[in-house]
């Protein structure tokens, strides 16, 4: 039978146990065995590795992957504590650093960031950061609960120095001094991300951005994806590496499809995958997925038609061909090319069919700058079979947006050139659409405006007459 103290004393021990369990949350990340065994985690390693030889890393990922507390926060804490597993190849940190970590908002600093780094409020210390290794903790002034600044130990015997940031603070707060580390986690406006590269380039610095890309195709995102070409890649001093929900092994297939269920279509290949053409800038929120099919042979009465949007720096065509009993559109193949003479584009352009009508911006009916001809006339003469298009701009996106969204648009998986300006297509932070590379999107437009006029291919004088015979889209 224990006496008082005794029991006094066991439970002491065991709190203490207890405690020192809840300031030990890192080394649980990433063992060598079990069900959330290191290598089962591919994508994280990968950016992790990274870090050695790149200055700029990103993790374009689905939500629920662990971007923020399993990636960017891991890794932090690791630098600003100097101590790395024994299978930790990226970049170390032989000394105390100093540190960044920075969300859009001040409440999901303190909400996230700070209780992945620090723990619950009342509880700091049973977070990533072990709370033996913090000395300091200073309190954001006027704001309740919330940590300003931190002085963690090193492992080196000095002391790292991690300063959270939001986005609200603007620009002017991310000027200044020299950072080790960097990590931006949520997607940040393009001026921050571009201080924040600044405050590590003459120090031998590194910059981690771990989002999901609700934004879409965003100024951000294209600097890691030149031509919103959706690639892992390494790119000189920076580097991608994109993951989904497969690539979580924590998330359990029940999890999955009840996070699937619960997710707006339009934002399903952003969230699932880190896919990031749907953010609230496209145009087109409309999942890639369900539009893309293999190309397949077309009946030739199923009518054809071309959009043409026409320049000296870029002319493009969609070539589309309508199924009438389900009023389908489909857009079958593509031609854009620039820098160049009308004869030489006419010659891509009769390619498919001598035969099938275009419908040409309404603009080539001015003067171009270039000679001072008439670029609608000079095509016809040049034997392309035009008539002008409709080129209400809202309109004719509002018209190609219902035909996705109701099933009735597919595009051929071959329209490599389409889908990169699909990715793109956006509207600036005041609502207008962003006219840069979207010549074969116009062109889209222009081909909707139009269906009523598209024909089916006339038959051959050589072939006897009969059903009509599936060829591919232009036989």
């Amino acid at each position: 039978m224990l006496t008082t103290e005794e029991k006094l004393l066991v439970l002491e021990i065991h709190a203490e146990k207890e405690l020192r369990r809840a300031q030990s949350k890192l080394s649980t990340y990433f063992p060598d065995t079990g069900p959330l065994r290191r290598d089962l985690y591919p994508k994280h390693c990968e950016f992790f590795a990274a870090g050695k030889n790149h200055r700029e890393r990103l993790m374009l990922a689905a939500n629920r992957v662990g971007k923020t507390e399993g990636v960017g926060g891991y890794e932090l804490t690791l630098h600003l504590i100097g101590i790395y597993p024994d299978w930790w190849v990226g970049r170390k940190f032989p000394r105390p650093i100093r540190a960044w970590a920075c969300g859009d908002s001040g409440k999901t600093i303190r909400e996230i960031i700070q209780n992945k780094l620090f723990g619950p409020i009342g509880a700091w210390g049973t977070g990533l950061i072990p709370g033996k290794a913090i000395k300091r903790v200073l309190r954001a002034p006027g704001v309740v609960d919330t940590i300003d600044s931190a002085f963690i130990e090193h492992v080196s015997g000095g002391t790292s120095h991690l300063v959270l940031k939001s986005y609200e603070q603007g620009r002017r707060a991310y000027q200044g001094t020299e950072q080790d580390v960097i990590l931006l986690d949520e997607e940040p406006p393009l001026d921050i991300y571009t201080e924040s590269l600044l405050r590590t380039m003459t120090n031998n610095g590194m910059l981690m951005l771990t989002f999901t890309p609700l934004l879409g195709m965003s100024e951000v995102v294209l600097q890691f994806l030149p031509g919103g070409k959706l690639e892992e890649a390494d790119r000189g001093t920076k580097y991608i590496v994109m993951a989904t929900w497969d690539d979580a092994p924590h998330l359990t297939e029940e999890a999955k499809a009840e996070l699937w269920a619960s997710i707006p279509a339009f934002q399903r290949d952003a969230r699932s995958k880190g896919i990031p053409q749907l953010g609230s800038g496209a145009i087109y929120p409309v999942a890639e997925t369900d539009l893309l099919i293999d190309p397949f042979p077309v009946p030739d009465y199923w009518p054809a038609g071309y959009g043409m949007d026409v320049g000296w720096k870029c002319t493009a065509a969609v070539y589309g061909r309508l199924n009438r009993e389900t009023d389908t559109l489909y857009l079958v193949h593509e031609y854009k090319s620039g820098h160049t003479e009308p004869a030489v584009h006419v010659h891509g352009i009769k390619a498919p069919g001598i035969w099938i009508p275009g419908f040409i911006d309404p603009a080539s009916r001015g003067r171009n700058q270039k000679d001072g001809s008439q670029l609608f006339e000079d095509y016809r003469k040049l034997g392309l079979n035009l008539l002008l298009a409709d080129n209400g701009v809202e309109s004719g996106i509002y018209a190609v947006w219902n035909r996705m969204a109701t099933g009735r648009m597919k595009i051929f998986r071959s329209m490599t050139n389409w889908l990169q300006e699909f990715r793109l297509y956006r509207r600036d932070e005041r609502g207008k659409v962003v006219k840069e590379n979207d010549h074969l999107m116009d062109a889209t437009r222009y081909l909707e405006s139009r269906t009523s006029f598209m024909i089916p291919k006339p038959p051959s004088k050589s072939k006897s007459k009969g059903p009509p015979t599936p060829l591919s889209p232009w036989s």
